[in-house]
Formats: C-alpha cells, sequence, structure tokens
C-alpha cells in the first residue's frame, strides 16, 4: 500500500485552507529561518577570511556580534515556527476527528453492530493522532527542509558550480532512495493500527461487562485474550520499527560519504587555489548542513509512514456510506400532531437467510395506542427500529401519515422523522453532565421554563425537587446518581419536550419497583394524550391502556385487534394470555 503525492496534497489543502492566515505566518517564519542557516556560515567564512589576511580586530568583532544577533534570532524563529506549526496540527486534527466523528454517527446500525466502540474510538483518535504529527511536522520538517536543501545548493552554485552539481546529483540520489525505502514499513504500520484497534475494542467491551464477566469466573479468558491481542500489537509495532531501521541505516551510509566528498573537493580546490580556507569551511558547513535536513526527513519517514498508514484507514473509513440516506429532492415533512401508522408487506433480516419480520401488514390510526406482545426474539423491538429508519425494510413499506394521508418513511428527511418519533426504553444512556443537560442533549435553545413546564405537567416535580442540586445536579455515566426508575422518568421529559407524533415505549416500566412504576404509569398518560403509541411489555398492566392489541410469533402477526374485543373473546390468544398471566407465558 502506497498513498499518492496528490492524496498527501488533498488531505493537507483540506483542512488546512481554512487556516491559511496562520499557514502564512508560518511560512514566513520558514522562509526566515532558511535564510538565517544560510547566513550564518557565510559570517563565519568572512570571520576566517578576514582572521587569515589581517591583524585588524575591528572587522572581526563585527562578524562575530553579527553572528551572535543572528544565530539568536534563528533560534528564536525556530521556537515559533515549531509553535505556529503545533498549533496548526492540533486544530487541524481536531477538526478531522469532529468529521470523522460525524460521519461515523451517519452510518447506519449495521455499521456499528459490526465495529465495536473501542475500535472506533482507536480509529478517531489513535489514527487522527498519528495524522496530526503529519500536518504539524510534514510542513516544518519535510517541506521545510527541502527547502534549506535547494537554497543549499543554490549557494554552492556561487562557490563553485562544478562542487555544486556533484552534490546536487548525491542529493537526489539519497532522496530517491529514501523515497523508494520510504515504503518498506508503511503496511506494519498499517496492520499495527488495526491490531491497536482490535485491542481498544476488546478492553472497551469487557470493562464494560466486568460485572458479568466477575460474576462468570471469566476473569482468566479475559487475561488470556489479553495478553494474546497485546502480542499480536506487538508483533506488528516491531515489524514497523525494524523495517524503519533500513532508513537509519540508509541515513547513516549517506553521511559518511557526503563527509568524504567533501574533505576531498575542498582539499583539492584549496591545493588549486580556486577556494580560501574560509571557503573550505564553507563547503564542508553547507555539505554537512545538507545532511542535516536529511536527517530530519529521515527521522520523520517514519512518522509519516504511520500517517500513510492512518489516512489510509481513515480513507477506508470516510467511502463508507450509510444505507440509511436522504433522498437529493422531493422530500415531505411530516405532519403535526398524532400520526397513524401503516406497515405494508414488511420483511426484514439482520443475516441474509434468517428473517426477523416476515410480511408484515396492519394499520394503525392516529391517537391510538398499540399494545404489542410477544416472545423474546419475536420481531417486536426489530419493528421499531424500523420506525426510527435505524434500518430499512428488505421489502414492503412502513409509512406515517395523517387524515389518509401517508408518507413513505423514505419521503421524509432523517431529521424530520426522528423528531417526530420518540421512544422510551428500559436502557437508558445518562451523559456526564447536568440533569439539564441530559434532558435537552445539550440544546441550549431550550430554556428552563420549558424544563419545568414538561415536569409538571408528568407530574414530576416531586421527582425534580429530590434532586440535590435540581437542574444542576451533575450525572455520572457509570454508577449513576440516578436510580433506575429516576432514568426511566428522565428519559420521559426527553421524549415530552420533542413533543413528537408517535411514541413508543419499549418496555420501559420492566425492571421498576411498584412506586416508582406508579409514577412513570401517570407520566405515561400525559405522554400520549393526543399522540399515537406503541408500548412493547411483557406485563399486563403496561397494556391496559391500549386500543389495538397485536401478538407476534416468528416474525409474523399470530393475532390481532381491538382490545376490548380480544379481552372478551375466549377464543383469542390474549384472552387466555390475561387469564394466565402474560409474563409467565412471553418471556
Amino acid at each position: 500500500m502506497e498513498l499518492s503525492l496528490r492524496r498527501y496534497w488533498d488531505l493537507l489543502a483540506q483542512y488546512l485552507t481554512p487556516l491559511r492566515g496562520k499557514v502564512i505566518v508560518l511560512a514566513a517564519l520558514i522562509f526566515t529561518n532558511i535564510g538565517l542557516q544560510l547566513v550564518n556560515p557565510q559570517i563565519i567564512r568572512y570571520f576566517i577570511d578576514t582572521a587569515s589576511a589581517t591583524t585588524e580586530t575591528g572587522p572581526l568583532y563585527l562578524a562575530a556580534a553579527t553572528f551572535l544577533i543572528a544565530s539568536l534570532l534563528l533560534q528564536f524563529i525556530g521556537v515559533a515556527a515549531t509553535y505556529v506549526s503545533e498549533d496548526i496540527g492540533w486544530l487541524t486534527t481536531n477538526q478531522l476527528r469532529a468529521d470523522l466523528a460525524r460521519h461515523c454517527l451517519k452510518l447506519d446500525m449495521s455499521f456499528h453492530n459490526d465495529h465495536t466502540p473501542g475500535e472506533m474510538i482507536e480509529r478517531i483518535d489513535s489514527d487522527v493522532a498519528d495524522i496530526a504529527i503529519f500536518f504539524s511536522q510534514f510542513v516544518i520538517q519535510i517541506l521545510g527542509n527541502l527547502l534549506l536543501l535547494v537554497g543549499i545548493l543554490i549557494a554552492l552554485i556561487f562557490v563553485d558550480g562544478r562542487l555544486s552539481l556533484v552534490l546536487t546529483g548525491f542529493t537526489f540520489v539519497s532522496l530517491a532512495g529514501v523515497a523508494y525505502l520510504r515504503r518498506i514499513a508503511v503496511p506494519h504500520w498499517k496492520a499495527a493500527r488495526q491490531a491497536s484497534a482490535d485491542l481498544f475494542g476488546f478492553l472497551e467491551e469487557h470493562l464494560a461487562g466486568t460485572e458479568d464477566t466477575r460474576s462468570s469466573g471469566a476473569v482468566a479468558y479475559v487475561m488470556r485474550n489479553l495478553f494474546k491481542f497485546n502480542k499480536v500489537r506487538l508483533d506488528t509495532e516491531l515489524k514497523g520499527a525494524t523495517m524503519t531501521i533500513f532508513l537509519v541505516m540508509t541515513w547513516i551510509g549517506l553521511f559518511t560519504v557526503g563527509q568524504i566528498i567533501a574533505l576531498l573537493s575542498g582539499y583539492f580546490l584549496y591545493r588549486q587555489g580556486t577556494l580560501t580556507i574560509g571557503t573550505v569551511y564553507l563547503v564542508f558547513f553547507y555539505t554537512t548542513l545538507i545532511f542535516r535536513p536529511l536527517r530530519e526527513i529521515t527521522q520523520q519517514i517514519q512518522n509519516l509512514q504511520k500517517a500513510a498508514a492512518s489516512i489510509e484507514r481513515v480513507e477506508q473509513l470516510y467511502r463508507l456510506e450509510s444505507k440509511i440516506r436522504d433522498r437529493a429532492q422531493g422530500q415531505s415533512r411530516l405532519p403535526d400532531g398524532p400520526l397513524a401508522v401503516e406497515f405494508e408487506k414488511v420483511s426484514f433480516s439482520y443475516t441474509p437467510g434468517e428473517p426477523v419480520l416476515r410480511e408484515i401488514s396492519f394499520r394503525l390510526e392516529a391517537g391510538q395506542v398499540l399494545g404489542l406482545l410477544g416472545r423474546t426474539g419475536s420481531g417486536k423491538t426489530t419493528l421499531t427500529r424500523l420506525l426510527f429508519r435505524l434500518y430499512d425494510p428488505g421489502s414492503g413499506q412502513v409509512r406515517l401519515g395523517q387524515n389518509g394521508q401517508a408518507f413513505a418513511l423514505q419521503e421524509t428527511t432523517l431529521l424530520d422523522l426522528r423528531q417526530r418519533v420518540g421512544m422510551v426504553t428500559q436502557d437508558v444512556q445518562l451523559f456526564r453532565a447536568t440533569v439539564r443537560d441530559n434532558l435537552t442533549f445539550f440544546d441550549k435553545s431550550i430554556s428552563d421554563r420549558q424544563l419545568l413546564d414538561a415536569i409538571e405537567t408528568l407530574g414530576l416535580a416531586g421527582w425534580l425537587a429530590s434532586l440535590p442540586a435540581g437542574l444542576d445536579t451533575e450525572l455520572q455515566t457509570e454508577g449513576s446518581n440516578l436510580s433506575a426508575g429516576e432514568a426511566q422518568l428522565l428519559a420521559f421529559t426527553r421524549v415530552f419536550l420533542k413533543d413528537p407524533g408517535l411514541v413508543i415505549l419499549d418496555e420501559a416500566s420492566s425492571r421498576l419497583d411498584p412506586a416508582t412504576e406508579q409514577l412513570i404509569e401517570r407520566a405515561v398518560d400525559k405522554l400520549l394524550q393526543n399522540r399515537t403509541g406503541i408500548i412493547i411489555a411483557h406485563r399486563l398492566a403496561t397494556v391496559e391502556r391500549a386500543d389495538q392489541i397485536m401478538i407476534l410469533d416468528h416474525g409474523q402477526i399470530q393475532e390481532s385487534g381491538a382490545y376490548q374485543a380480544l379481552v372478551k373473546d375466549p377464543a383469542s390468544r390474549f384472552y387466555r394470555l390475561r387469564r394466565t398471566g402474560l409474563a409467565e407465558v412471553l418471556v
């Protein structure tokens, strides 16, 4: 795998263009730095030749003072250039991180099911960290040093054209050799990045399930596999580093050859009277100076190799496209108020050949509540995922609408759809932030008055009053200071603030104590007022407010109908479920 210079340049141009002001400042600093590096040895040549030709000390003091000032200025400019280049590197790569995270969030659920959060953190953070070195160091260390090489070779033309020609040829041969060797380690560094992603994915997965790991006695298994992942990472990193040694050996050989050329050339030209002793020093200094940028370029090649592997992986990520996308044009807007739901011959499977839903067809009128029942794995949650367009059906059509007008989900935008459909599940995602931010999802346009009105409407004022700092109470993502019931109340308020037309409750009260469940039941009543609702439940009390009942089994509708009709029909399965106990039969 090798990246073309065009791909390097495209990435630089994309992220450096918005920072053109800083880039111009950096360019000015680099050119000034190069100029001073070329001028300083000229001052020393003047000092040597003057000291050899005369006994006057005035010109020597002036040359010494000029050299000292130029050296101090060179150090200051070098520090400033490094600061600006690092600033550019962090700004550009932070933007790249944001772009990558945004891109990944737009990818469909099939992608996220195939990639662990730990792997994605490694891809977005660690890969981009290597690219940060590329952004900050490439300009100052590689481009800057290439310009310095050109400046040295041009300066040598004014000393001796023949010597400049020889060193120019030698420099191009050296750069070509280094550029060729650059390709050796790139595949190994790419493998090292993938091994690191696998390791972090494994760690994230098992740290998240540490309680299950300990209680199941699987600690030894986890440690064994952690050793395996670390071993693979170590091996790939060692191979990349070993391949890079060739670059170091090449530089040492080139440096030795270059110094031999400079010493022999200076000696013969001095014996012929072509060069003064000061000029011989200048030639030797410039020749040595040639190898300083060559050495720094060689040292940066390893970083460039890592960046190349990371750029390739980032580009691979960017090439992935979500299967769930908005249409380019002709998007419809869902109406306000309660939404009717219609499934027409909908089939879906996560894995080809293993259908989860089979030819599902039903209609739920706007403002009605559907009680959705079925055993685990019957397709209940999958049905709600299709309503959010987290997946698209394999065949058939899902529609939402009102007053006899229905829109296929693909006809509306994802933003509008997910604003008009709200969901509460038994697992509530909390963020390390205040209750206010957790309720609004960090939307600063929602005022405290709106929050308090929503909490009051849902009958949750007592819950808010029980929090130590009210809306300013800080929550923790792990070991949260909210109970499971309080987290559910927070989720109800989130959905209420969206004012959706369709509300989905996915077993939202399956793990609550009776007192909290009563509070949530009152909140559910408020939430479902003038809205369409779909309630997935294992317990009978949860679906007693339903207008319609639908029972799924193996991805098919086993029974459906009006609640009152089914509850009075001894031949219906729902009637038998109520008689025998809903939870015992469906789990």
